[in-house]
Order: C-alpha cells, then structure tokens, then sequence
C-alpha cells in the first residue's frame, strides 16, 4: 500500500536506493547531488540497508568502482552532477560498451564556464551519445518512480545497458514535494534480484571484461550496442506498464498533455514541464489551441512516435536547456527536426534556448513562445530560430 509523505527530490532517490538495497554504491560528492550519497550512507550506518559504500577520490574513481563491481556480478550504482559528470566520461563509455546494467542518479548542473552550479541540462546531454540510456523527470515524484524502474529496464537481457535517472539540480533535487512512496517489499518485489549470467568472480566460467577488440570485431560491438539500446524502448514501455499496475502511475516515452487538438505543440524537457502545462492551462481558458510534449526518455530517442505525435499541429517550439555551439540549434531541436523530416511531417518547427545555468524560465514565457508561433502560421511573420529565452540586452 502507498504511504504519502514530503522529500525533496534527493531524498526521493535516495529513499528509492534504499528500499532496492543495490550491492555496490562508489560515490564522491558534487553539488547538488551530495545530498544522495550522503543520505545513502546513513541509512547503511543505520543499519536500514546494507549496500557496499565506497568513498573514493574523485567522480572518474566511482565510475571505475561502479563498472568494476558490475562486472564481478553486483547490483551497482552512482551519483554525480556537473563537472562530475565530465570527469567520468572516458567511464561512461566503458560501462556502456562493456554492458554493464549499472544506474547512475544525475543531478543536472551546468557544465562550466563561466563556474556556476544550477540547473541545465548541459551535463546530461553532453553525454547523450555516450550509449547510456536516459530518463528525464518533471517532479520528486517522477524521478522517484524513474528510479525504481531503471534496474527492471537496465538489466533486461534484451538491453543489458547502464541506465541514467536525470533531474534537474536544485528545483527538483532540493524543493520539497508531497510524494507517494511504494512499500519496500513492493519496491523489492518489483525490482528483483540481479542474477547476471556472466561475470568475473564466477570461478566455474571465467571471462574477460573490457579487452583490446581489433578492428574485426570493434564495429560489430558498436552495432550489437546499438540495437540493445534500440531495444530498450519496448522493454521501457513494459516495465512502465507494470509499474502503472503497481502504483497507478502511467509512463511512457513522453506524456502528452492536452494535446488532441492542438495547433501549436511545446516540446520540452524536466521541471520546466510544469511551467508549460500551467500556461497552457491558462492559454485553453482563452481558446487557444495549445499543448505540451514532455519527453522522458531522451535515450534512446523517440524521434519517430514524436513525429507520429506531432503530425496533426500547425507549429511546435521545440525547447533546449543547453547550447549545442553547432549554429544550428540544441541537441533536442536537431533530433526533433531530423525525425520530423524522415518522416515526411512538414510542419513549422521552432528551436528556443532557454534555463542556461539557471536562468528563470516563467509561464509568460510560454505565453509568448506560443503568440510568436501563432503569429508565424497566421501572419507569416518570421520567427528567430535557436533565439535565447529570458536573455538581458
């Protein structure tokens, strides 16, 4: 049975850490993701769970440790934001390539410089191509619920990937929010056991993890990579499905939200989400025709079920919380765009930067991203494309 209660999106996670109960956590701090760690290793000093913590010397080392306990057969995870996150990269790409089914709680904090320490999502989408799998939330309650989902995706045989539960730092990871939780025996029911089938301390089948691969096989790694991540969609959707069972709570790659038959589409993702579905609110009192797409899954990337989404709406303002510093828009307005094109949707597509290192994005903003697409379809007026929203003059 659920019991409510009020946690910040930090604790949230790491409240959902301790009822799974992994076997490994490595972790060093960074804000604004200390929080969990921290909180972590007092529920194991308490004797409330006992997860293997690790301290070690820096954000590269716990990636190191987490691939490392993953690869001899425990249930394994980290912690990090930022900078953090940067420092880890040549990891990243290991515990992919190396399929390792490991979780990673990411706190978005932009990525220097200039030095700052609140929200974008720079960090997260920097490592968009990284080969992990990333789920996004809107709320402590979603990235709750992300959490608790992400081993049952990860360590499906069909995927076998790590696994990133991004929020955004600071407006979900530290404001507190009234928030369902699942009983632990439900969580652990959910979630299982890890029983991998190969890995290192399993004296009786001995393998090697992470060798030199000549040019022969290399390419055919990366495919088979790939294809699981592709893979990871429909076991995404089935895990979603069994926790909607569990909690009443429904997730699929995106949510759409009032969107039936709406001419004008906000395309956005995280916390902001919240703002645009207040405006629309406001907007359909008026008559106006408005919705929002609010994207969960950012990897791997739904570019044809949003284009299928998307097919029936005049224009869309596809909405970015990091600078790409390719002339040519965000990474969500890039892929939004490609997808639309392949499949053959024509519709006028709009890429906005907004919330660089914190900056505040308001529902008046909304209100006038949706007047300047509507004034685009009704008067023909030319719309900036990749304009910075809420900049000083």
């Amino acid at each position: 049975m659920a019991r409510k209660d009020r946690m910040s999106g930090n604790e949230a996670v790491a409240y959902a850490i301790k009822q799974i109960n992994p076997d490994v956590m490595p972790a060093f701090p960074i804000t604004p993701s200390t929080e969990i760690p921290q909180m972590v290793s007092n529920y194991i000093a308490n004797g409330q769970m006992d997860t293997e913590f690790i301290p070690v010397e820096s954000e590269h080392s716990s990636m190191s440790a987490t691939i490392g306990a993953e690869a001899a057969g425990a249930r394994s995870l980290t912690a990090t934001s930022s900078a953090g996150l940067a420092l880890m990269w040549e990891e990243l790409l290991l515990a992919a390539s190396n399929r390792m089914p490991c979780a990673l709680a990411l706190v978005n904090r932009t990525l220097s410089g200039p030095i700052n320490i609140n929200c974008d999502h720079s960090d997260g989408m920097g490592a968009r191509d990284t080969g992990w799998i990333q789920i996004y939330a809107e709320s402590n309650q979603e990235v709750y619920d992300n959490f608790i989902q992400a081993y049952p995706i990860a360590e499906d045989p069909r995927v076998h990937l790590p696994i990133m539960i991004c929020q955004d730092g600071f407006i979900t990871s530290h404001a507190v929010m009234n928030i369902e939780l699942l009983e632990d025996g439900e969580v652990k029911d959910f979630v299982g056991e890890y029983e991998p089938e190969e890995f290192l301390l399993n004296p009786g089948k001995p393998i090697a993890v992470g060798p030199y691969s000549v040019s022969n096989y290399a390419m055919e790694a990366r495919k088979n990579q790939e294809e699981a991540l592709e893979r990871s969609k429909e076991v995404i959707l089935e895990v979603a499905k069994k926790y909607e069972a569990l909690s009443g709570r429904k997730y699929g790659l995106f949510e759409e939200y009032r969107t039936e038959d709406a001419d004008y589409i906000m395309v956005i993702i995280g916390s902001a989400a919240g703002t645009a579905k207040q405006a629309v609110d406001d907007l359909r009192e008026q008559g106006k025709k408005v919705g929002v797409i609010k994207l969960r899954v950012f990897r791997p990337f739904p570019a044809d079920e949003l284009a299928e989404a998307l097919k029936n709406c005049k224009a869309v303002a596809i909405m970015d919380r990091t600078e790409s510093y390719n002339g040519n828009g965000g990474p969500l307005g890039s892929e939004i765009t490609a997808g639309l094109f392949r499949n053959k949707v024509m519709i006028e597509a709009v890429n906005y930067i907004y919330g660089l290192a914190g900056r505040d994005f308001t529902v008046t903003d909304v209100y006038d991203i949706f007047a300047e697409l509507q004034d685009a379809i009704e008067n023909g007026t030319k719309v900036e494309q990749f304009k910075y929203i809420g900049l000083r003059k």
